[in-house]
């Protein structure tokens, strides 16, 4: 398994027992839909998320991506989550609450690429591990878990956890996989989200986990190439001439050609 040329840049958590979401997925511009069995699915109705889910999934979703969140390792709803995806093609598998690489084994037989949730104190400093294994395509911040695990006050702004997110990036960097963001709660708050996406492409992530619909737009807009910013690599790739040379006041290499070059790509596929 490789990753594909471009991350997606809005991973959309669907409700597996929510059938009018399904429905309406279908219609939105995330880049990736995930249908979760875990945390928005209560106890009583995971056997219906799970009949509802693999429905959705044969009926397809055309133009979209789709990954499956199931219930975490060692959990008592893992089995039969693993048991209903049998056949399905999915583009990723997402699993909660993985602190070190052997919380994968029980999905490692699906073949599918594995999204990683980093969401406890043991995670972040297994995060490098998780990332590394050959299983991982991906690392997504689980932040709202980690900021209970580590007894943060209710409201706290995320720097407080910033060594953590930090550190989730670096791990993904490390092993070249991706690494996505976490969601944002308070969805009637469209500029404190705006700011929190921005906030996560500035930091390095790739895109972005979200929980409501009205939360897709803005960001894809906030993990695309700005205008301003597709002409400045066009100027750029256009004056490289190779090795270290001046350009618009400041000394670029080759390594800034080749970030020019990977965000006009990445502009020409949004």
């Amino acid at each position: 398994m490789t990753l594909a040329p471009f991350a997606p840049r809005s991973l959309l958590y669907v409700p597996g027992s929510n059938a009018r979401a399904l429905e309406k997925a279908r219609g939105l511009a995330a880049d990736m839909l995930i249908i979760d069995l875990e945390d928005a699915v209560p106890a009583a109705r995971k056997a219906e998320a799970r009949a509802a889910m693999r429905d959705a999934v044969v009926a397809g979703y055309v133009g979209k991506r789709v990954a499956v969140r199931i219930n975490g390792t060692g959990s008592d709803e893992q089995a039969a989550d693993l048991a209903a995806l049998d056949g399905l093609a999915l583009d990723a598998v997402v699993l909660p609450k993985v602190d070190a690489p052997a919380d994968l084994d029980p999905a490692r037989g699906l073949g599918v690429p594995l999204f990683a949730m980093i969401e406890t104190p043991a995670a972040i400093y297994a995060a490098r591990d998780i990332a590394g294994d050959p299983a991982t395509h991906g690392l997504i911040a689980g932040l709202n878990d980690l900021a209970h695990e580590l007894r943060l006050p209710d409201g706290m702004d995320r720097g407080a956890m910033s060594h953590a997110i930090q550190a989730i990036v670096l791990a993904a960097r490390a092993a070249g996989t991706w690494c996505f963001d976490g969601v944002y709660n308070a969805i009637d708050d469209a500029a404190g989200f705006a700011a929190e996406a921005a906030e996560g492409r500035r930091l390095g992530f790739d895109g972005k986990t979200l929980i409501h619909p009205s939360q897709v737009d803005p960001c894809n807009a906030a993990f695309a190439p700005s205008a301003r910013e597709i002409a400045a690599a066009a100027a750029l790739v256009a004056a490289a001439t190779g090795g270290a040379q001046r350009h618009d006041g400041r000394m670029i290499e080759d390594m800034h050609v080749a970030a020019a070059r990977a965000l006009l790509d990445r502009a020409a596929r949004d």
